[in-house]
């Protein structure tokens, strides 16, 4: 299991500290990826910048695609062009892989049921992890949780210790964050004047 994993299967588990769209889980998993690929030397992070290392790809598969897609030439991506590249739809990319492997499963419901889309995480030694890793307040988990809003952000910031790439990632997926939710937020204005617009007509 990777962080990402862990990232998913908590995202299902928990009541978040508020609603989280999949923009930003999509992101905080694209960090998760950065991180295990940093801390098993797939990459190195030069600064903000995401180089190769000399470690070979992980078998995960995702991982593997994640590592497989690296700029590997100068000049290489900052993070932040990572996440936003890499990050691309890519909480759904995991829902399938999930449950293509059967750790999260889509429950059967009521025919009546309406808007009943949600996956959850099934018994497992995967889910085990995660909530063991959630339970803890494991710092790098504990610290993408907070950055795509799952968890409230401690007034003293990220929980500890964490290395210098995982708060060079951490950061960038927040401010990463940041950044989408004020797009969001100005798109629902603009949505909502050019409604009110018609309706004047």
């Amino acid at each position: 299991m990777t962080t990402a994993q862990d990232l998913m299967i908590v995202s299902l588990d928990v009541t978040p500290a508020r609603p989280v769209e999949q923009g930003e889980l999509s992101l905080a998993l694209a960090g998760a990826e950065l991180i295990d690929l940093a801390e098993a030397g797939v990459v190195v992070l030069d600064g903000d910048r995401v180089t190769p290392g000399r470690a070979a790809p992980p078998d995960d598969r995702l991982l593997a695609d994640a590592a497989s897609s690296l700029v590997p030439r100068e000049p290489y991506e900052s993070v932040e062009e990572w996440l936003w590249r890499r990050g691309r739809g890519l909480a759904s990319a995991y829902t399938a892989r999930m449950e293509a492997d059967g750790t999260l499963t889509h429950p059967r419901v009521h025919w009546l049921a309406v808007g009943s889309d949600r996956r959850s995480a099934v018994d497992s030694p995967a889910r085990r992890r995660a909530t063991e890793r959630w339970a803890s307040a494991e710092p790098v988990l504990a610290g993408l949780a907070t950055t795509a809003g799952l968890r409230e952000e401690e007034g003293d910031g990220f929980p500890g210790p964490l290395t210098e790439p995982v708060e060079t990632v951490l950061a960038a997926v927040g401010e990463a964050v940041t950044e989408l939710t004020a797009a969001q937020q100005r798109r629902s204005v603009e949505d909502a004047a050019f409604d009110n617009a018609w309706r004047g007509l």
